[in-house]
């Protein structure tokens, strides 16, 4: 049986402008998710299913017109300097400019990368003085990653998304001091987001630090379907709070594998070429990054 990608793994035009009865009628929301893998909405299972962005974006067109909505832009992998340069190519110009509502998940790998993790044992360790040099550049990072979103969509509203304890299954006693680099992180990015006028979206305390429903394999951070559900309805907390994401109205899982990702980019790529050409080398390394390798971080 052939299987059926998710429909938000790819831009879609969406052009039904029907809206539920009862519903206030905006301004057509044209969604673009930018960022990581939890933007790109990878599963605790190493591949890529309906995340936050797809649950906003569902939940978008339940309730008000949507134009259109992307996460092309998301790669699993990316730190904030990846993402700033992900934004800067000539794809990502031609649909920020379009854009009226982005959200931003970057930051997190920047740290995790220091990370060890042990699943076996529940063991995490990092450098405390290299973690201080590392948040220091995600600052800078996220700064210029804000600025240019905010010259290449000056139409857009931007959420910038914080993030929540990826390592619930670790072992008690070493919690706190990566959950102290977490929350500075986080206050890193409500702080850049505020200075930029942009809004930041937290989602730490949503899940805490003991959400091993949600993150169920010890040996990977991404959260399942319901955690995604969580990061859509702290999104909506500050866009607009009477609309949540339910629980019945949660997509059937349908993974698509990194390998099945590829040939569909590749397939996409071919399409474009001859009309629009690349960068063969800069494209050859977001391919590198994103899916040959699945990573256990963001």
């Amino acid at each position: 049986m052939k299987k059926v990608l998710p429909a938000a793994l790819a831009a879609f035009m969406l052009t039904s402008t029907g809206v539920p009865a009862g519903a206030e009628t905006t301004e057509p929301a044209a969604y673009v998710a930018i960022g990581d893998s939890l933007a790109a909405g990878q599963t605790p299972d190493q591949a890529i299913d309906a995340g936050y962005a797809d649950l906003i974006a569902q939940e978008l067109m339940r309730n008000q017109p949507v134009a259109f909505y992307t996460k092309d832009l998301a790669f699993p992998g990316l730190a904030a300097g990846d993402v700033l340069e992900r934004i800067e190519s000539d794809e990502a110009q031609d649909v920020l400019s379009k854009a009226n509502l982005i959200t931003v998940s970057a930051g997190a790998n920047d740290l995790l990368r220091l990370v060890q993790a042990d699943p076996a044992t529940g063991a995490i360790t990092f450098d405390q003085l290299t973690a201080n040099f590392v948040l220091n550049n995600a600052r800078e990072q996220i700064e210029l990653l804000l600025a240019e979103l905010a010259e290449q969509a000056p139409q857009a509203d931007i959420y910038v998304m914080g993030y929540y304890f990826p390592y619930p299954h670790a072992n008690d006693l070493q919690k706190p001091g990566l959950v102290k680099q977490l929350e500075l992180l986080n206050v890193i990015l409500e702080q850049e987001a505020i200075d930029a006028g942009a809004v930041f979206v937290p989602v730490a305390e949503a899940f805490g630090t003991e959400a091993v429903t949600e993150i169920p394999n010890p040996a990977d951070v991404h959260p399942t379907v319901t955690g995604y559900q969580k990061m859509a309805n702290a999104f909506f907390d500050q866009y607009k709070s009477a609309w949540q994401v339910e629980a019945e109205e949660l997509p059937q899982p349908a993974p698509v594998t990194f390998e099945e990702l590829r040939e569909q980019r590749d397939q996409q790529e071919q399409q474009k070429s001859a009309a629009q050409p690349t960068d063969p080398v800069r494209e050859a390394e977001l391919d590198t990054l994103a899916l040959s390798k699945p990573r256990i971080f963001l």
